[in-house]
């Protein structure tokens, strides 16, 4: 998953933002498996699927997690997650009402509506930073990209910073990486 993009308050950007640095979660999982990703209850031996994410989640507060592909045919636009506070599955309503929210998000991507162009214009400059200092990192070391974007995540999770924050820094040239860093 290329990364997020919108969060609807400072705490779910907080829990995508790691997900991305980490590059495992609920979200990642239904991004590349194109299905819908339900889990009521994180705590519930998820440790060994996502390790490092199920112990994050829980020290953020987050006991449920649901995403939703959103997607047309083959071409995969994003991810819809829902996190709560508390483990419980979703009622009938709820899921109805998560399945029409993703789909709203959804034509909203597709129609490019005037009320999300602030949220995207971010959105698509936040995943710029992280795609140019992944292009940085494989030219300092000679890598693959794929090879680049592990090293920018391991770097951002040993420092526990966000995984934007490290890129810029990386962008206006105030990390460099060299052989040996992580």
């Amino acid at each position: 998953m290329p990364g997020f993009s919108v969060a609807s308050d400072p705490g779910c950007q907080q829990v995508e933002e790691f997900q991305f640095t980490v590059g495992e979660g609920a979200s990642t999982d239904a991004f590349s498996s194109r299905r819908p990703i339900l889990v009521p209850d994180l705590a519930d031996g998820l440790s060994s699927r996502w390790p490092v994410y199920s112990a994050a989640m829980h020290d953020l507060g987050v006991g449920a997690v649901f995403a939703f592909p959103m997607q047309v045919g083959a071409s995969r636009l994003g991810v819809f997650t829902i996190f709560r506070s508390r483990a419980a599955g979703l009622t009938a309503e709820e899921l109805a009402l998560a399945l029409t929210f993703a789909d709203v998000a959804l034509m909203t991507l597709l129609d490019g509506h005037e009320a999300s162009s602030d949220g995207l214009a971010g959105a698509m400059t936040h995943q710029a930073a992280v795609f140019q200092a992944q292009g940085m990192i494989m030219v300092q070391l000679g890598v693959s990209l794929e090879e680049a974007l592990i090293r920018l995540r391991a770097r951002a999770y040993a420092d526990g910073r966000a995984l934007t924050d490290v890129a810029r820094d990386v962008l206006t040239r105030r990390l460099r990486f060299q052989h040996g860093d992580s």
